[in-house]
């Protein structure tokens, strides 16, 4: 993996060399926190250590339990969720049985789910750290009628994964449930690199050993030194340009298989870094498709964007077959895979000739090694990012104020948060 600063170097936002060996010494400072946080197992830093400390050969084990699922229901929301759903869109095969990710409660999509679902042949993974997650533990007991209905022993068919305490461990407690560990002090949107992310993979034999080979090599390259560490140097470069305008960030795969991984990212980092009026909110789009619904604004809207772009070096790919149609001749010889790449390399230089800031970000291959390493480097960004900005980077207090105002309503009572919804101003037009 690497990272190319270059055209972010003079543009408006925009930073010089210079500025880059100033931001290296405020990032040496940074890395020794950091460090100091992951050595006493400060909560959040510990997410950091997940290489060294993830047990493969039990989340193997859990798994084995279960033969040949013809289809895998996870059921989750956040963080509990997109880290599986990202490594599984990135590595799953064509093979292997569907996944299908509940983490949302729209009865419509639910009902669509499960009417498409071989419910006797079915594997379904709940998760949720706190085991009280009310989206998560509702479509859990909506699949579990479902099985009930159908006369299907729902306890043969469930795997959980949760912390030590809350309704689903105990539940799981109660019937005898398998169950693997949410790790401690590590916040659900960091957690890809546990059990909640990699149980998913190994259901579908994704190497998940590659995958947290990968994340140590990240691992092993943390440094002081932005010039020596690609997450530090993503980090430090996005909330230097952020402290000049470029308030939103846009993560740019060029593969669609990527696109969940964007997903993925624009949770990290808005939930992470939105604190006390800071932050840097990220977006999504996908090459080369947005190029057609959204360079324009990149471009010619507001100065106030960083696009991130992403590829890998390497790829399968498809000859476009010859053609004698008019204008076409250029694509004659070419392949899909040249073409997206002339894609990027024309998106990257109309945002420099449009003094956007970019950075470009490759990854060797889209495979397990690569895709490791590519998220550790990003959570290492965001801690980094939250060190520099002096915030409560694994805090997430809006969350939990929408949490408590959903309690309060389904329960009828009277807090805070409900007589806000109550008082609310409201200004109808029909």
């Amino acid at each position: 993996m690497h990272e190319d600063l270059g055209t972010v170097l003079g543009t408006t936002p925009g930073l010089s060399e210079h500025t880059l060996e100033q931001l290296n010494g405020v990032v040496g400072q940074a890395h020794e926190r950091i460090q100091h946080g992951r050595a006493n197992s400060e909560h959040g830093y510990t997410a950091l250590s997940l290489p060294d400390t993830v047990n493969l050969d039990q989340i193997r084990s859990a798994v084995s339990r279960f033969e040949s699922p013809q289809a895998i229901v996870v059921i989750g929301i956040g963080g509990s969720a997109l880290g599986a759903a990202t490594l599984v869109d990135a590595l799953g095969g064509e093979d292997d049985p569907p996944v299908h990710v509940l983490d949302n409660v729209d009865p419509d999509s639910i009902q669509s789910t499960l009417s498409q679902l071989p419910l006797q042949e079915t594997v379904v993974t709940v998760i949720s750290r706190s085991g009280q997650t009310a989206e998560t533990l509702s479509n859990f007991l909506v699949v579990r009628e479902a099985m009930k209905m159908a006369d299907i022993d729902w306890t043969q068919q469930t795997l959980v994964i949760t912390g030590e305490s809350g309704n689903l461990s105990d539940l799981a407690t109660q019937y005898s449930l398998p169950q693997l560990s949410v790790p401690d002090g590590v916040p659900g949107r960091f957690s890809v690199l546990s059990a909640v992310g990699l149980t998913i993979a190994a259901f579908l034999d994704i190497d998940v050993d590659a995958v947290v080979k990968g994340a140590a090599d990240g691992e092993a390259d943390l440094s002081g030194s932005i010039f020596e560490t690609p997450g530090y140097a993503y980090g430090a470069v996005a909330h230097a340009l952020n402290q000049r305008g470029a308030k939103i960030n846009v993560m740019m795969p060029y593969a669609e298989r990527l696109e969940t991984f964007g997903e993925w990212f624009r949770q990290l980092w808005a939930e992470s870094l939105a604190k006390d009026g800071v932050g840097q909110t990220p977006a999504t789009a996908l090459g080369a498709t947005d190029q057609h619904s959204q360079l324009q604004l990149y471009r010619a809207g507001p100065p106030d964007k960083l696009v991130t772009l992403v590829r890998p070096a390497t790829r399968d790919d498809i000859d476009i077959p010859e053609t004698a149609l008019a204008g076409l001749g250029y694509l004659n010889g070419e392949s899909l895979g040249s073409l997206l790449d002339a894609e990027f390399e024309a998106t990257e230089a109309s945002l420099f000739a449009a003094d956007v800031p970019a950075i470009r970000i490759e990854i060797d291959a889209l495979d397990p090694h690569s895709l490791g390493r590519l998220l550790y480097e990003m959570e290492a960004a965001c801690i980094l990012f939250g060190e520099l900005a002096n915030i409560s980077t694994f805090t997430q207090p809006a969350v939990e104020w929408g949490k408590r105002a959903t309690r309060g309503l389904l329960r009828d009572a009277s807090t805070a948060e409900t007589e806000t919804i109550t008082d609310k101003q409201t200004f109808i037009i029909e």
